[in-house]
């Protein structure tokens, strides 16, 4: 890795780059589904290759080649060095980045058992066994079950000094049971949906999370859905458990806090953001309970990492404080934009193929002080709502409805009966502004969501989202279908 990345940048030099960095990434995955105790799929592969990032005249080159050719690394660095001066023709303001320490380091994600060195019919019979578990409750006609492992190696380097690899572990699992009668489907999820819970340490996480335990719950919980009463209509309060609080955090908060869809740079696919510079430090977000705090540093996180793709280091900050916006997620180039000393480390591609984007590290809701059935016990009118089923938001992160697999109609401090199809929707600082309760670290989670989606051409990371439920007042209502 050492001596192809030494070729890379030593060819972006000669063809006259002022700046050049390269990754070198070897990456090993392992994706396993079950449905109804047969095999779904199975998918296993091995990626190597390399990206050479170059500024030449102001402008971003930028090469990739899989292998590891010491020819082909000559060859793409001169590649990104011609393409950055082609687009330094129409570049409207040179390109300038904010200062960085040349690090020479290393890291390591931390874990017990590597999963690849699980075999392959031990991780099938312990699905197999859940699907049988979900298919003992009759209503139950689909059950689904997965694991995903990834094991990514980098080494990065750059002309500035910085000497820099990585190990980042990551592995998940889920099943989903789906039942059916009377014109119904109902689904529950478990330990959270699209495809359960992620985080980046060994298989020891798969008993960590009792998943074999919570299928017979899982399973009769989706049966009784399908003769629970649609959720009614109307302006209640609604307690956001914590899975469901997370993707609310990653929609309403991460994405807008994106400094370069702020400037711009996502306009064309993922949209923009209504956070402007001008609100930084300015804007209510949320009542002074929400303190929201990117953190790239969290164990186990998925978006959790010792040092971004331009070599600069993790780090915890806060984007909102006791309610006001205070920070952006950050690149080298937008922190110098908005005349910030440092990046904050958010710049990651998700392969060797692809240029550097800034994507969320964890972001999470700080704990509040209270406990669970305290919160419940004190809600007169209210719903509580777990686990995603869909969502939608508008292009600047402003207007939004989500819907949850399942629902809980709380009246006088009690929690009552099963809702279906249960919806809310507001705008995003309303919506936070209207938080009131946040339950304590007890039943705080970092949820790991794998699959983000951003760029052109199309790139995938994963990040993590802590949070404990929460409660908000008066929020708008529905059912998503009222069923027969």
């Amino acid at each position: 890795m050492r001596d192809l990345a030494a070729r890379a940048l030593d060819a972006a030099r000669s063809a006259g780059a002022d700046y050049a960095d390269v990754r070198v990434v070897r990456t090993r995955t392992q994706s396993l589904t079950t449905k109804n105790e047969q095999v779904g799929s199975l998918d296993e592969r091995d990626d190597e290759g390399f990206g050479v990032r170059v500024l030449a005249g102001g402008a971003w080159g930028f090469a990739s080649r899989a292998g590891d050719a010491p020819e082909a690394a000559v060859a793409a660095a001169q590649e990104a060095v011609v393409l950055a001066r082609a687009a330094a023709r129409g570049c409207r303001s040179p390109v300038e980045m904010a200062p960085a320490k040349a690090l020479q380091a290393s890291y390591r994600t931390p874990f017990e058992i590597d999963p690849f060195s699980i075999s392959l019919d031990a991780k099938l019979d312990f699905l197999f066994a859940i699907d049988r578990a979900l298919r003992a409750e009759k209503a139950v006609r689909v059950a689904r079950s997965s694991m995903d492992f990834a094991k990514k190696q980098q080494f990065f380097a750059s002309t500035e000094g910085a000497r820099i690899d990585q190990e980042i572990l990551s592995s998940g699992a889920g099943y989903v049971a789906t039942a059916v009668g009377d014109g119904e489907i109902q689904v529950r999820s478990y330990p959270n949906s699209f495809r359960g819970q992620f985080e980046t340490r060994g298989y020891e996480m798969l008993a960590d999370w009792r998943l074999l335990e919570n299928a017979p719950r899982v399973a009769s919980e989706a049966a009784a859905l399908l003769v629970a009463d649609p959720c009614p209509p109307g302006a209640r309060d609604v307690i956001l458990g914590g899975s469901q609080l997370g993707l609310q955090i990653h929609e309403s908060c991460g994405h807008p806090a994106e400094l370069d869809r702020v400037l711009g740079s996502e306009a064309n696919y993922a949209g923009q953001s209504f956070l402007t510079p001008d609100l930084q430090g300015e804007l209510c977000y949320g009542s002074p309970l929400v303190t929201l705090r990117a953190d790239a540093t969290s164990p186990r996180g998925m978006g959790t990492f010792g040092y971004d793709d331009e070599g600069v280091a993790a780090q915890s900050w806060d984007l909102v404080r006791d309610g006001r916006f205070v920070d952006y997620l950050t690149s080298r180039e937008t922190a110098r934009r908005i005349g910030a000393s440092a990046s904050r480390g958010c710049m990651r591609a998700d392969g060797w193929r692809n240029f550097p984007l800034i994507r969320m590290v964890n972001v999470w809701l700080v704990p509040g002080t209270w406990g669970f059935e305290d919160l419940v016990a004190d809600t007169d009118d209210g719903i509580l709502m777990e686990t995603n089923r869909s969502w939608s938001i508008d292009s600047y992160r402003l207007n939004f409805q989500f819907g949850t697999e399942i629902g809980w109609e709380i009246r006088h401090g009690k929690r009552g009966r099963m809702l279906r199809n249960p919806t809310y929707q507001g705008t995003t600082t309303d919506f936070w502004n209207r938080c009131d309760a946040i339950c304590d670290a007890r039943h705080w989670v970092l949820w790991g969501i794998p699959s983000c989606g951003k760029g052109q051409p199309g790139q995938i990371m994963a990040t993590g989202h802590g949070a404990a439920p929460a409660r908000f007042r008066k929020i708008q209502v529905g059912v998503a279908r009222a069923g027969s």
